[in-house]
């Protein structure tokens, strides 16, 4: 999905929401655990309950790599089920280098069709580069997320600032606006204006805003950009707002109720 395409889907869809596919076995209805393959059952309700109201989905592939087989095989079918007019994230924060990152490229870009995955940037431009060889294909670079760690090295000053602005300034250098974006951490709302100002034009994937805390309106006032330039994700708060039968009204309703705050900031800003 190119930019020009995202956007669009934003403007129709007067949403700016990511859907984290996020399957806890644990965590699923009851009900669903005698189906054959419980997570994609739940994950296929889901989707059929969010769509119209998400432009994208994300599944984190730590909860299907752990099942082994049968967990790849969930995560096929989820990806393959997944509306096309929605784009698509793996969140695999891989980042080696040389051919391996080549590999876990075509693992999702050609195997799973994918249009985006999380890269981890640590390792420099050629732990990055091969990804962005993928025509049409996108890079979301860990940029200042919201974890408790994310200070051990993120923030660290360094003689050009802060350790994340270094890697934002210098994966520009790799990529453009059409193929990169960073993450950038929901509950650090007072460092996502830095972030924009270092790039004023790239989409942000925002983790943070739900369960954890982090605030849709302060994700707006300090991260937008003339295009939007969000993708705000939510997991927890859409996938477990029922544990009951009703799971999939109760994840549409949450959803609903994300997308009307998010149209109101379309509606305000003209985006």
């Amino acid at each position: 999905m190119t930019r020009e395409e995202l956007i669009n889907q934003i403007r129709l869809k007067q949403s700016f929401l990511c859907v984290g596919l996020d399957p806890d076995l644990s965590k699923i209805p009851p009900h669903l655990l005698d189906s054959e393959d419980p997570i994609f059952e739940f994950n296929k309700a889901i989707i059929d309950a969010t769509h119209p109201y998400c432009v994208a989905y994300k599944p984190n592939t730590a909860f299907y790599e752990c099942m082994g087989i049968a967990g790849w095989k969930a995560l096929e079918k989820t990806i393959n089920y997944i509306p096309k007019n929605c784009f698509v994230i793996a969140d695999a924060k891989r980042g080696d280098i040389g051919n391996t990152s080549a590999y876990y490229a075509k693992t999702f870009f050609e195997t799973l069709p994918c249009d985006a995955m999380t890269v981890a940037p640590y390792m420099g431009s050629d732990s990055v580069v091969p990804f962005l060889n993928f025509e049409g294909k996108w890079v979301i670079l860990l940029a200042l997320t919201s974890n408790e760690g994310s200070g051990d090295f993120q923030q660290l000053d360094t003689l050009n600032g802060r350790l994340f602005e270094e890697v934002i300034r210098k994966s520009k250098e790799w990529g453009t606006s059409e193929n990169i974006m960073y993450v950038v951490g929901a509950t650090r709302s007072a460092e996502i204006a830095s972030v924009r100002k270092l790039a004023p034009n790239h989409f942000f994937l925002v983790p943070g805003v739900g369960a954890q805390g982090g605030s849709l309106e302060e994700v707006v006032q300090y991260g937008s950009n003339a295009s939007c330039g969000l993708l705000v994700n939510s997991s927890r708060a859409i996938l477990y707002s029922s544990k009951g039968e009703d799971f999939a009204e109760a994840a549409k309703k949450e959803a609903l109720n994300m997308q009307t705050q998010m149209a109101y900031h379309i509606q305000r800003n003209n985006w």
